[in-house]
This record gives C-alpha cells, sequence and structure tokens, in this order.
C-alpha cells in the first residue's frame, strides 16, 4: 500500500502540529497533496480507469474546499501551506 501509518506519521509531523494532530487544515491539505500526486502518476499509466480519475477529482475538490476555508480564516497560514507544498507556480 502506498499510503501506510508511518508515510501518514510523517506527513502529519511535517504539515501539522504534531504526528497526532490529523484535524489541522494543513495536515489535511498535505494528505490530500500526497494522495492526489500517486493518483496522477497512476493515471498516467492507466488512462482508461475512470474510477480512479473520479476519485481524484474528488480529493482535487476536497483540496480546494480545505484551502478556501484556510485562506478566508487565515491568509497567513494559506500562504505558508501553498509555499511550503508548492501548489503555486
Amino acid at each position: 500500500m502506498y499510503l501506510t501509518s508511518e508515510i501518514k506519521k510523517d506527513i502529519f509531523k511535517k504539515h501539522g502540529k504534531s504526528e497526532k494532530d490529523t484535524g489541522s487544515s494543513e495536515g489535511q491539505i498535505a494528505l490530500f497533496s500526497h494522495r492526489i500526486l500517486h493518483l496522477t502518476n497512476h493515471l498516467q499509466s492507466n488512462k482508461k480507469d475512470f474510477g480512479t480519475q473520479r476519485a481524484l477529482l474528488n480529493l482535487v475538490g476536497k483540496r480546494r474546499s480545505l484551502l478556501d476555508y484556510l485562506k478566508q480564516t487565515d491568509i497567513e497560514r494559506y500562504r505558508a501551506v501553498v509555499k511550503k507544498l508548492e501548489l503555486r507556480k
């Protein structure tokens, strides 16, 4: 499996407050970004996997809504997450 508990703990440790803080917006956005990257790589080699394509679109929508929430509540945290995860070019 591509997303083991050790990888999740590492993601939350890097982007959240601690490895047990799984509810923070920064940690959730980082986890969604990791999953989006994995599914994007999968779809490059499996172009007709429409179930995965739909799951990818759902994840992108969830990440977008979390980013919008973070932008409305705390613009500095939003800018830090976007810069750290390199979501904008």
